[in-house]
């Protein structure tokens, strides 16, 4: 980790200047960026034409989850620069806009991201526990204003990330990274505590309630629904909850070394030896949390019925018409509860910090 200089002048002096430099990591990691590549794009490429094409933006969940697929696509398309600068042993010969968009565009993921996934998190609990007196509010008006407000919001959140980035020559490389000034400490500091508290905490504290809540009336409802309602909505359930878990478990392991790399920025650790640590886990931990956004196709596929029947009939494999619709009800006065991927039947002093995220 080159974080302490004695200046930005020629010869420019960096100790710990080895850390995070091995060389297994200039090989292993471009290759895991083109698997996570070639998987997302094609995964979520087929997301996007499922729904558009066959289950349509008819419902809140589609929605959320169409433009959740858009979201990883955007992002994907920066895993080949990344892969290059990696292999190059950190070199970054792509200029400074797609710098500062590359590195924007990673931020901008994570945020959209995990507040798609609080928005559904909030819809079924809406839809199962409140079903009748969230009728007025879960409408597509609504879904498609709270899309906007996301990306939007999202947008904000990045957009400091993406002015930070710049490009650096120093010796015989160029660099792609922020460049750790004492007067903008305090900004990074900030934006640092932004994405683990807005990007991470928050979120997973709000999914978290939704589901505990959504147990306990699944729970005390269970005979009062029908069997083949009781099993769309469980389909329903199992696949946000895998999708929610997957990003749980891509992005925790960069959170605690982002955490551990922030408490480094702050001078709290400075000894070589752990430094060489963090830097060297941390691209493991930016790969692991790179495979949030091709999982998520193979995650539908294996756990929504309806979306892998769909599937199918995108690629040519059958010909018969599938049933696109569910009208999943808590009782017989509930009309809002569709399911997810289903639309209903009805209309109703300085540090250069070589890091990608």
């Amino acid at each position: 980790m080159e974080n302490k200089t004695s200046g930005m002048s020629k010869g420019l002096h960096v100790n710990c200047s080895m850390s995070g430099r091995h060389g297994f990591i200039f090989t292993f990691i471009p290759v895991v960026y083109g698997c996570n590549f070639v998987i997302g794009i094609i995964g979520n490429s087929m997301v996007v034409a499922v729904i558009y094409r066959y289950m349509k933006l008819k419902t809140v969940a589609n929605v959320f989850v169409f433009n959740l697929a858009i979201s990883d696509l955007t992002f994907l398309i920066t895993l080949p620069l990344w892969a290059t600068f990696t292999a190059t042993g950190y070199h970054w010969p792509f200029g400074t806009f797609l710098c500062k968009a590359s590195a924007g565009l990673v931020i901008f993921n994570l945020y959209t991201s995990i507040f798609f996934l609080t928005a559904l998190s909030i819809d079924r609990y809406l839809a199962i526990v409140h079903p009748v007196r969230s009728r007025r509010q879960r409408t597509l008006f609504y879904a498609n204003l709270t899309c906007v407000l996301i990306w939007l919001f999202a947008l904000l959140l990045s957009a400091p990330t993406a002015l930070s980035r710049d490009v650096y020559d120093i010796g015989n490389s160029t660099l792609c990274a922020v460049w750790h000034r004492s007067e903008h400490l305090n900004l990074l500091v900030t934006l640092s505590v932004l994405k683990s508290v807005l990007g991470f905490i928050v979120p997973f504290l709000v999914i978290i309630t939704c589901y505990c809540l959504i147990g306990q009336a699944l729970l005390g409802s269970r005979g009062l629904l029908r069997k083949s309602v009781r099993s769309r909505e469980d389909e329903t359930l199992r696949m946000i909850a895998a999708t929610v878990l997957a990003f749980f478990v891509c992005w925790a392991p960069h959170q605690a070394f982002h955490f551990m790399e922030l408490l480094a920025t702050l001078g709290v650790v400075e000894n070589c030896q752990t430094l060489d640590v963090i830097d060297t886990a941390m691209p493991f931990t930016i790969c692991i949390s790179y495979l949030n956004s091709c999982v998520n196709p193979i995650l539908y596929g294996f756990v929504g019925h309806n979306f892998r029947k769909n599937l199918l009939r995108l690629l040519g494999c059958t010909s018969g018409q599938s049933s696109n619709s569910i009208s999943s009800k808590m009782n017989a006065n509930s009309h809002c509860t569709s399911g997810l991927l289903n639309p209903p039947s009805s209309n109703n002093n300085s540090t250069p910090t070589m890091k990608t995220s």
